[in-house]
């Protein structure tokens, strides 16, 4: 019997991405900070996201289980309308921006993917929702960094946008020393609700 590689799973969760607009918004906003915190690891704009199930590391084979029933919800959910607001730490060592808008639509559409994961007899151990945009993380020694940059986000007032898509996400995590990339794996678009 051949053993498991590591490749034989993927690192998965699903999630909303704030369209090109709404993210260039925020990253004329962040300019001044990426230059004076240049040692933070900065997430790529590309991979921003809004995280509302993290499912871990699932075996390949597992995750077409999730397509059909996420195609689904997508279909009978009307988008939300979300913006892109202030700004804060988690622990000092995760900067992020926070959500406004439909903040009652996010968390009932959470609890909906998070519900339709277990049916799909996958296993879910989830935090509760905290809706957030993770921006960067420290670097050792550079907590610092990370509530300043917190402190100069408070102010930040993004436009408002409906949501395209529901996205289900790989990552490359723990795949080298290299910088953390996302790639969809698919994305389905919301309906006109019910």
């Amino acid at each position: 019997m051949k053993h498991q590689t590591h490749s034989a799973t993927v690192r998965v969760f699903i999630a909303l991405a704030p369209p090109d607009d709404a993210k260039e918004e925020l990253e004329r906003e962040l300019l001044p900070a990426y230059e004076a915190y240049p040692r933070m690891r900065w997430n790529r704009i590309e991979d921003w996201h809004i995280t509302l199930a993290f499912l871990g590391e699932l075996p390949v084979a597992t995750v077409p289980r999730l397509r059909g029933p996420l195609c689904g919800l997508a279909a009978i959910r009307r988008p939300l309308r979300l913006a892109l607001r202030g700004g804060g730490h988690f622990d000092e060592r995760v900067l992020w921006t926070g959500i406004d808008g439909d903040l009652e639509g996010l968390h009932l559409l959470a609890s909906e993917v998070r519900s339709l994961v277990k049916e799909c007899g996958i296993p879910y151990e989830g935090r509760p929702l905290r809706p957030h945009l993770t921006l960067a993380r420290a670097r050792r020694g550079g907590t610092a960094d990370v509530v300043e940059a917190a402190g100069g986000l408070t102010s930040f007032s993004g436009r408002s946008w409906p949501t395209g898509r529901l996205h289900l996400v790989g990552s490359n995590i723990g795949r080298g020393p290299g910088p953390i990339h996302y790639r969809d794996i698919e994305s389905w678009a919301f309906g006109a609700g019910n």
